[in-house]
């Protein structure tokens, strides 16, 4: 039956076969099975206090999905933090991308000096914001003094803590948004540009009606991409404020965690991993359908 098999593929595809058959093997040992047992776990009432683990069908989802905190705090902390963080990267990296499309001296060290945030480990990063913004002795409310106004206790209110959480991504991940608009600014056409000119339009106006238009392709990429990611964020949030005070900074990833690792439900665990897995493909496909829309129209 093997030979049969194999005897239906050429040489070339026997070994494209072998090439992928290592991948395909790893993809399914620590994903496709993990998502299985997962799944499975889900739909029972799975514990470290109750190893029986008998079947509960929906009820675990019907739990998280009636739970004030999920709807009430985590599912708006994880929006929140989703558009904010790529919203303010994405600005970020758009405007220093176009500062950096153009020959000046000291341009190497300057492109250098940005890339420095992709060098840093988030939770070094992390852990370094969370000194900076020390209630007592952080050098965020050093300055605050200097320039006369009271120091902020940070990490006490909701919002100034999502705020300095946010503050890091958008530091973390602006580079990366600055690399690839910065490569693709350079590989536009220069005549659109030119002619533009030609005609009268000022920098504004260039910008606007040419060069955004030809970007957006890159934009949506890196929209699509830093969403996803962002929705999936754990270990800066972990690090700064580990979805305190009173687990009012909770995004989703932390929600999961502790469901399964600190209160060892590993059935609410499981069931709060699929239902955001379930959430994120759907705000991935709208996000993926709408820029696919605004770039034929841009067309």
């Amino acid at each position: 039956m093997r030979s049969r098999l194999l005897g239906r593929f050429g040489e070339r595809e026997r070994f494209m076969l072998a090439l992928i058959l290592p991948a395909v093997v790893i993809l399914i040992t620590f994903q496709i099975v993990p998502i299985l047992i997962g799944a499975n776990a889900s739909f029972r009432n799975y514990s470290l206090f109750n190893p029986q683990k008998t079947f509960v069908g929906f009820a675990n989802y019907r739990r998280i999905l009636t739970d004030p905190l999920f709807f009430g705090t985590v599912l708006p902390n994880t929006f929140v933090f989703m558009i904010a963080s790529v919203s303010g990267g994405l600005l970020a990296g758009l405007t220093l991308a176009m500062m950096l499309n153009r020959r000046f001296r000291g341009e190497r060290l300057v492109r250098t000096a940005i890339l420095l945030p992709l060098m840093v480990a988030p939770v070094v990063a992390a852990i370094m914001i969370t000194w900076m913004f020390n209630d007592q002795f952080g050098i965020a409310n050093v300055f605050m003094q200097a320039l006369g106004f009271e120091p902020v206790p940070w990490m006490i209110s909701r919002w100034t803590a999502m705020t300095v959480v946010i503050m890091t991504d958008v530091w973390l991940w602006t580079p990366w948004f600055t690399i690839l608009i910065l490569a693709a600014l350079q590989s536009l056409p220069p005549e659109p540009h030119e002619a533009a000119r030609i005609d009268g339009a000022n920098a504004w106006q260039v910008f606007r009606n040419i060069t955004l238009p030809l970007l957006r392709p890159v934009l949506m990429v890196c929209i699509v991409i830093r969403t996803i990611d962002a929705f999936r964020v754990f270990d800066i949030v972990w690090t700064i404020t580990k979805g305190g005070p009173a687990r009012s900074t909770e995004v989703f990833s932390i929600y999961a965690y502790k469901e399964a690792f600190l209160y060892l439900n590993f059935d609410m665990g499981s069931a709060a991993s699929l239902i955001g897995a379930v959430i994120i493909m759907v705000v991935g496909g709208v996000l993926y359908k709408a820029l696919s829309y605004m770039v034929e129209v841009s067309r």
